[in-house]
């Protein structure tokens, strides 16, 4: 008998699969399901440890899936559902708009919908800070409009909605968190961080979409797995927490300190030959920035 049943969606992924570890080793009186599709980015390898864990299971499942996903959540006993799957490349959206509003929208409505039906005791919701758009370097709090700027920032302002509405409609007990660009261990390569690693353990060019100036706010995995941890005990229902740092650099600025670590070089001497700028692509993401709106909880 366990004190909690957390289903993680998403836990393959790189926040989820952070998360799902911290949660099972930390809380051995939880027991956590992992469920997840395992799509490109998706990987057990970091999880394969687990498996031997009582308090752990993995689920291979489509949140889109309505009647697997309810059948699941009643046969696990759930009573906490942490929604961390997403379609989140950027500039896969621009290609597959509509494989990201069946993910990102419709997905998040089968389970907030299911959650209701089974009377769930918590619904946490991972969003994005990419919901305020990115025309400007503005410093966003909590209340700042939606004005997405590309169709994965659409999506899950359009998730954002549709979960509010069932706090509002329902009292459904929900808790949701927007958060910065995220980077840590085991990140799939399509990430700003990662992918520039990459390029350089393969001896390749960090390539930079336009001049690189543009300025983007990054926060450690870590931290936004300590955030989810206080804020599935102690965040008060109905309430949106941005989760975010100060620490901000431009895009040029990051490709030539992870060239300096990766050639060891100090402040004096340059390696530019491992950067390369090209042309600016449509759908190149573009800066946001959100700040800690609530202090207390």
């Amino acid at each position: 008998m366990f004190q909690r049943y957390i289903f993680v969606t998403g836990g393959a992924g790189f926040v989820g699969s952070h998360l799902v570890i911290h949660l099972v080793e930390k809380y051995p009186e939880y027991y956590i399901v992992n469920y997840d599709k395992l799509n490109y980015c998706s990987s057990l390898k970091p999880l394969e440890y687990l498996r031997t864990k009582p308090n752990y299971k993995f689920i291979l499942g489509d949140i889109c899936d309505p009647q697997t996903v309810y059948n699941t959540l009643k046969k696990n006993n759930i009573d906490t559902i942490l929604h961390l799957a997403a379609e989140s490349h950027v500039d896969l959206s621009f290609e597959n708009p509509l494989e990201f509003s069946l993910t990102n929208v419709y997905g998040s409505h089968v389970l907030i919908n299911a959650a209701k039906e089974l009377n769930i005791k918590l619904f946490f919701h991972m969003s994005t800070d990419e919901i305020y758009g990115g025309a400007h370097n503005e410093i966003c709090c909590e209340e700042s409009s939606f004005q997405p700027s590309n169709p994965y920032a659409a999506t899950k302002a359009a998730a954002e909605c549709i979960v509010m509405s069932y706090w509002r409609t329902y009292k459904l007990p929900v808790v949701m968190i927007r958060a910065n660009n995220i980077y840590g261990p085991h990140q799939y390569p399509d990430k700003v961080v990662p992918r520039f690693i990459s390029r350089l353990l393969q001896n390749k060019k960090c390539t930079i979409h336009g001049d690189g100036q543009k300025v983007r706010n990054f926060i450690n995995v870590s931290d936004i797995v300590n955030a989810i941890d206080t804020l599935i005990h102690k965040g008060k229902h109905g309430e949106i927490y941005n989760i975010g740092s100060d620490f901000s650099i431009s895009i040029l600025e990051l490709a030539k300190f992870l060239i300096k670590k990766y050639f060891k070089l100090d402040g004096r001497q340059k390696n530019l030959g491992k950067l390369e700028l090209k042309k600016q692509l449509n759908g190149t993401k573009r800066p946001s920035m959100a700040r800690f709106g609530k202090t207390k909880i």
